[in-house]
């Protein structure tokens, strides 16, 4: 057989030139497609889902969220294992399905008995929110955003509203959570005494409060009612209504709302900034971020599965290139966390030494063989093996 096959590649020695020049070539382009990673996606099939539930403990998060979401969700197809954790205020399941299952198609499923489950939730508990497939190795870049002319809480609201924006519709990346995030809101710091001596109750505070920014804060306000204005038919034409209410841009204007028409004794109406101090301010930090020695933001790019981290890295860095010259006194630094950079290196370092180490073959076989024919023969042998290699990897679906 092998006589053969020698044989009748001699005699047809141009079809086999023209077939390996034709697979190196194919192979280069495919090749140069192949995602790129420090690691393959070595996590099988995986769905979290997280539930906010405030003012809860960690007890109580585990009888009245976790364990309902459990029931509903097991037997989904495919399911293997189902992991939980119950903490103060957030229930955390994990969906482990066996290997090859079509995530999206777990995904969809999960979703379903999702929606049964959460009419039985407490109604103080954020529906279940499932969170963005992820890769084995989902932190690709970390970023380091700080200011020497701005507060925690503007950067706050630039890093989240401009920056995670932006990076978030970039094909690839999955998620882009802050770190050390004080997002910018209102606060309405109230004062017992001074609520004592105006005689208004809490409950009175935070219904007008959230009338006033049109957002309930607490069941059943009536500060987000759907209908506010609604419409006038004349003979000719329809003429929408438009419910007015105050602008509430800035921590004075809320301040200056009156207290269920509450008059003091010199005639004047009770306001919010009489019974509280109202300012701007952020909500109780989970962590923090230290960047270049300094107060800071780090935001964490995660990408999907099935995405090329060179290709994301690359992305990313010239979408934040693009808004630089628009974040005048933002400095932006992406080498924090880099793992693109070591793959860079990696394929540096691997050409460097698959070209010194196929020159020395070369040399090795002349010297010992006395004949450029064999020594080409051989040496064509080794780069043609490496790429058919290469491409079975690729058609597996394997990183390189």
């Amino acid at each position: 057989m092998l006589r053969w096959i020698v044989e009748t590649s001699l005699r047809f020695r141009f079809l086999v030139v023209g077939f390996a020049a034709a697979l190196m070539i194919y192979g280069i382009t495919q090749v140069g497609r192949m995602p790129v990673d420090v690691f393959p996606e070595f996590a099988p099939p995986k769905v979290e889902i997280q539930t906010a539930s405030l003012g809860l403990s960690a007890v109580e998060v585990e009888e009245l969220v976790t364990v309902p979401l459990e029931q509903a969700l097991n037997g989904v197809p495919g399911l293997d294992v189902m992991r939980s954790k119950s903490v103060p205020d957030l229930s955390d399941i994990v969906l482990l399905f066996k290997p090859g299952t079509d995530e999206i198609h777990a995904r969809q499923l999960v979703q379903e008995r999702l929606q049964t489950a959460t009419p039985s939730l407490p109604s103080w508990a954020k529906p279940p929110a499932m969170i963005q497939p992820m890769s084995s190795t989902s932190r690709i870049m970390k970023i380091g955003i700080s200011s020497k002319q701005h507060d925690l809480k503007d950067l706050s609201m630039v890093a989240y509203w401009k920056i995670r924006a932006r990076l978030l519709r970039i094909p690839g990346v999955a998620n882009v959570p802050i770190w050390g995030e004080r997002p910018k809101m209102f606060q309405v710091q109230v004062d017992p005494q001074r609520m004592r001596a105006h005689n208004v109750s809490l409950n009175e505070v935070m219904d007008v409060t959230s009338g006033a920014v049109n957002a309930g804060i607490l069941p059943f306000t009536d500060g987000s009612l759907i209908g506010a204005g609604g419409f006038i038919d004349t003979p000719n034409q329809r003429f929408n209504v438009q419910h007015s209410r105050l602008s509430i841009r800035d921590p004075e204007a809320l301040g200056k709302i009156a207290i269920n028409n509450r008059i003091k004794s010199d005639g004047t109406a009770i306001t919010l900034a009489d019974v509280a101090d109202v300012v701007w301010g952020h909500g109780p930090l989970a962590g923090d971020a230290v960047i270049n020695g300094g107060p800071g933001l780090m935001l964490v790019v995660q990408k999907l599965p099935w995405a090329n981290t060179l290709e994301v890295t690359r992305r990313v860095e010239a979408a934040l290139d693009e808004m630089r010259p628009g974040l005048p006194g933002y400095d932006i630094d992406t080498t924090i966390f880099r793992p693109a950079t070591f793959i860079e290196m990696s394929i540096r370092n691997l050409n460097e030494s698959l070209l010194v180490g196929g020159l020395l073959v070369v040399v090795v076989l002349l010297f010992f063989l006395y004949e450029w024919r064999i020594a080409l023969i051989s040496a064509s042998i080794i780069p043609l093996s490496l790429m058919v290699s290469l491409l079975v990897l690729s058609w597996r679906g394997a990183t390189h």
